[in-house]
């Protein structure tokens, strides 16, 4: 027996695609989740045990104290709100949810079971600060990225990830971004050339999106990897940058089954799963490993040749692309200098660490300058006045130090203001390990007309954690909190926003989350973004191509022409800037 839930065009491969899904799936659905309300552990299951955790789901989706918090009507008795919420046009829908039912709403997932969405800011901090060890990435998210790039950033807990990130902190230090500033004026240099010898003979349509994907994806390789992936000369990208592009969209029209993967790892060997999956009859499964593979085997390559640098020598290290000072060779030496074992990370934990920095620095940062140069098409206001800034601040001489760079005010307000209106990534996921209260900076009214200053969230529950929300609260930023208005950065902000203490690291925006999660290459992002602005302004403009541009959702959101294109890509029309004549 078959379930539609919906369907797609199976030729728009990049898509998020629910397709068709067996019954038998749902109910392995259902049975895993109350596998996951047993804990973590590995043990044998008896049949009382099933017993006695159905009694406990069933008194989830049925009387769970989420049920008296405000939400939007479920469609879908099987999927809950996730077929709205979790597609690749979903934007309207959270939007929807974020505007209308305040900062704490409950949503339903699989079989009716509660999903709490928050974007509070006193829940927030309890969840990603205060109680952090609580709230949890979902099994699901840290099986994936474990299958995907190994044991990084993405996919460990606890001491493993704190030792991890306590290796790295130091190469994304606001002391190192000055040493790697170099590396990204030069790269950005070959941008501006390429751009500039297919605009000579008038303005052009390029394609913003892949421009600013390939800069990203040779930034982070000579600046994080000490490798130039692509010099910005030829017309095609790169195979690894083609891979890191598709990666999200790919991975996002499988998240059906992306719940089922800490179960399905435990079956035979490595060995045994590759073949099951090789025989799959799935472009979509057959295109993630492709891109999987890809990705690895560069890796490799990339880290062996590192390690050969460095055994030969600090010499042969300066010779590579980076000159010993990119993140990865920093990195293997401070690991190769620790002195205690138990601060090292393994091989296989520094492999890891490339796959998943590349991939994190390149599509966010990548769709972000393309979303800026989009806005600054359609507000030319905005781009002559920035543009301006730039010109009297570099005096016609390049480059500008970190610290005048850094202290551009209008540059750092656009770049503010479209992380705010715009981030990459709407929302996160967490999952509670216990039950737990969680308190709210303010009391919300429930269903049954009570206040409530706090709600009691049980073992298992999954949580969204609101960014778009957060960023777009009209009781924080004001009526105006949808527009995007640099100006609003100018001037000292309003009390409500410094006083709701968000959690995030990065200027009270959760764009780059908080806490001990929080976005480790925030400031190489912001680094990049302002490099690419100040060098790309002085010499061209930027016009809307009159395409219609949809901006889509697949984890890291990213633009098409047009709703039914699967193609990510940005056209606008570039040409020479033209000194103004007296």
């Amino acid at each position: 027996m078959i379930v539609t839930i919906y369907h797609l065009p199976q030729r728009h491969l990049s898509q998020p695609n629910f397709a068709l899904v067996p019954v038998s799936s749902v109910v392995f659905g259902w049975a895993k989740h109350l596998y996951k309300l047993g804990g973590r552990s590995s043990k044998t299951i008896t049949p009382s045990d099933y017993l006695q955790r159905l009694s406990q789901y069933l008194v989830l989706v049925t009387m769970s104290p989420l049920d008296n918090l405000l939400g939007p009507p479920s469609n879908s008795f099987w999927f809950g709100h996730l077929s709205r919420f979790m597609t690749r046009h979903g934007w309207e829908f959270q939007m929807d949810v974020a505007q209308n039912y305040g900062p704490v709403v409950n949503l339903k997932g699989f079989l009716g079971q509660p999903i709490l969405y928050v974007y509070d800011p006193k829940a927030l901090h309890n969840i990603i600060v205060k109680d952090h060890y609580i709230y949890e990435e979902p099994p699901a998210f840290l099986t994936s990225n474990h299958l995907n790039f190994g044991p990084s950033l993405l996919s460990t807990v606890g001491d493993v990830h704190r030792k991890q990130r306590k290796m790295l902190n130091p190469v994304f230090s606001i002391a190192h971004m000055r040493h790697m500033l170099p590396i990204f004026y030069k790269v950005v240099g070959n941008l501006s050339a390429a751009m500039g010898s297919r605009v000579t003979d008038g303005p052009q349509e390029l394609d913003m999106l892949g421009w600013m994907g390939r800069t990203a994806l040779e930034l982070i390789g000579q600046g994080g990897l000490g490798y130039s992936f692509d010099p910005l000369v030829r017309d095609a990208a790169d195979e690894y940058g083609n891979a890191l592009k598709e990666f999200l969209p790919v991975l996002f029209s499988l998240d059906l089954l992306l719940p089922s993967l800490p179960y399905l790892v435990r079956i035979g060997s490595p060995a045994f799963r590759r073949r099951v999956v090789n025989m799959i009859p799935s472009r979509r499964v057959q295109r993630m490993k492709a891109i999987i593979d890809t990705m690895y085997r560069r890796s490799q390559e990339i880290f062996n040749a590192k390690k050969a640098a460095l055994a030969a020598g600090d010499k042969a290290v300066t010779q590579q692309v980076g000159e010993g000072k990119d993140i990865m060779s920093i990195l293997i030496r401070a690991n190769m200098d620790a002195k205690l074992d138990e601060d090292k990370l393994s091989e296989e934990e520094l492999l890891a660490q490339m796959s998943t920095l590349t991939f994190a620095a390149t599509d966010t940062t990548s769709n972000t300058l393309a979303r800026i140069l989009g806005l600054l098409a359609e507000h030319t206001e905005v781009q002559e006045r920035l543009r301006h800034e730039i010109l009297t601040a570099s005096r016609g001489v390049q480059p500008l130090t970190y610290d005048e760079l850094m202290g551009l005010p209008y540059l750092d307000a656009v770049c503010r203001e479209t992380m705010r209106v715009h981030p990459p990534v709407t929302i996160l996921s967490r999952q509670a390990r216990k039950d737990i209260i969680l308190p709210f900076s303010q009391p919300i009214r429930g269903k049954n007309g009570q206040l409530m200053s706090e709600i009691l969230v049980p073992n298992g529950t999954q949580i969204f954690l609101g960014i778009t929300g957060s960023n777009l609260n009209k009781a924080l930023w004001g009526e105006d909190a949808l527009e995007w208005k640099p100006k609003r950065w100018l001037s000292p902000l309003p009390d409500a926003v410094t006083d709701a203490h968000i959690p995030g690291v990065y200027s009270h925006l959760m764009s780059f989350l908080g806490g001990g999660r929080a976005c480790i290459g925030f400031k190489f992002s912001e680094m990049e973004l302002k490099v690419v602005l100040t060098t790309l302004l002085p010499k061209f403009t930027f016009e809307l191509s009159g395409k219609p541009i949809v901006w889509n959702m697949a984890g890291v959101r990213y633009p098409t022409v047009g709703k039914e294109n699967s193609k990510p890509e940005m056209p606008l029309k570039v040409g020479l800037y033209k000194t103004p004549t007296a």
